[in-house]
């Protein structure tokens, strides 16, 4: 296989010297540019042809979400994953096409070296063969702050114990934007798994709660899932799962090791909300590299709930939904601008 042609720009020279020179002893890459401004390196993709650009978040001249934006509707071909400090700011890059995103350890910090690498190696490979949907390289705003949902299907026959689950990985911080702006704010309880680091999970939450007409958490331990709100698991070293007691459902936050390759785990969830809601739930797995969540919505799909798998041209990375679809766990298969209407569709 040809080695993935990567661009790295960081204003940081030690962090940048750390990517190029360890990044470039993986033979799978070829480094064929090194950048601490963002300016000079947006008038060197033309001739430096980049598979894959790993932009810092937060730099001098332009932040990584403004490079993004100017760069990415010019390179459709070009990939990006963003390297970000904690901040919310991230979810900008994602809107603006950037394909994943790692967090930046701090300079004062003794972090592992290995582990960066290996985790920042695999978002590289991953994007450098990832889809591009047409649209996601428009020039858009930053999403409205404000909870303006569209025209919405009206929730008619739903019951205390309705429930709507959701897992994602790559590519999802915006699929499931998509999917749940499109519920009023008396939709059944949503629970969601999104494959992301520590921290980054509530600030997601903070995103989309203001976007959203439903009320958006990062869950803790013990919450409730009830109409009008949608519970995020949070990332780092616990599982989340469903429950019911005579008061309703709820969740439940546990320190354990990954499942299919995660911490939180979708097919936890989903394996969780198989045996405490069955048919009264609707599963939707989106875009994401590997199988986690296929058999868990399988088990779904078994225990009675209606399914729905995003398709293969909406999908950032078909791997997730694809495996799901393979083992018979999907119900129906959708492109993504259609499922938030078809989640709803099965309340109305």
């Amino acid at each position: 296989m040809p080695k993935i042609r990567l661009m790295v720009i960081d204003d940081s020279i030690f962090f940048r010297t750390f990517m190029t020179q360890r990044l470039g002893a993986d033979p799978s890459f070829e480094i064929v540019g090194s950048f601490g401004d963002p300016v000079d390196a947006m008038g060197r993709i033309d001739t430096l042809r980049p598979d894959v650009i790993a932009v810092d978040m937060e730099m001098p001249k332009m932040r990584g979400s403004e490079f993004l934006r100017a760069v990415l509707p010019k390179h459709p071909n070009v990939k990006a994953v963003v390297i970000s400090a904690l901040s919310g700011n991230v979810f900008d890059a994602m809107q603006a096409g950037a394909i994943d995103f790692i967090g930046k350890p701090s300079s004062n910090q003794n972090f592992n070296q290995e582990q960066f690498i290996q985790e920042i190696s695999q978002k590289i490979k991953v994007a450098a063969t990832a889809h591009v949907r047409s649209s996601t390289h428009a020039v858009l705003k930053p999403t409205a702050q404000i909870k303006t949902p569209p025209p919405m299907l009206r929730i008619t026959r739903a019951t205390p114990k309705s429930l709507i689950a959701i897992g994602a990985s790559t590519g999802g911080t915006e699929a499931i934007i998509e999917v749940i702006k499109r519920f009023p704010a008396n939709t059944p309880g949503v629970v969601i798994v999104q494959h992301m680091p520590p921290v980054f999970t509530r600030m997601y939450a903070e995103r989309a709660d203001k976007i959203c007409a439903m009320s958006v958490h990062e869950a803790q331990n013990g919450d409730r899932v009830k109409q009008g709100i949608m519970l995020i698991a949070p990332g780092g070293d616990h599982q989340m799962s469903l429950h019911q007691d005579a008061a309703g459902y709820y969740v439940t936050l546990t320190p354990g090791p990954k499942v299919s390759g995660h911490c939180p785990s979708v097919d936890v969830l989903f394996d969780s909300v198989a045996k405490t809601a069955g048919r009264n739930a609707v599963g939707v797995i989106l875009t994401g590299m590997g199988a986690d969540g296929a058999k868990g919505l399988t088990d779904m799909k078994k225990a009675g709930a209606h399914t729905i798998g995003q398709d293969e041209e909406s999908c950032v990375v078909y791997g997730m939904p694809m495996v799901a679809y393979n083992m018979g766990g999907v119900s129906e298969q959708l492109p993504l601008a259609s499922i938030g209407d078809a989640v709803l569709r099965r309340f109305s």
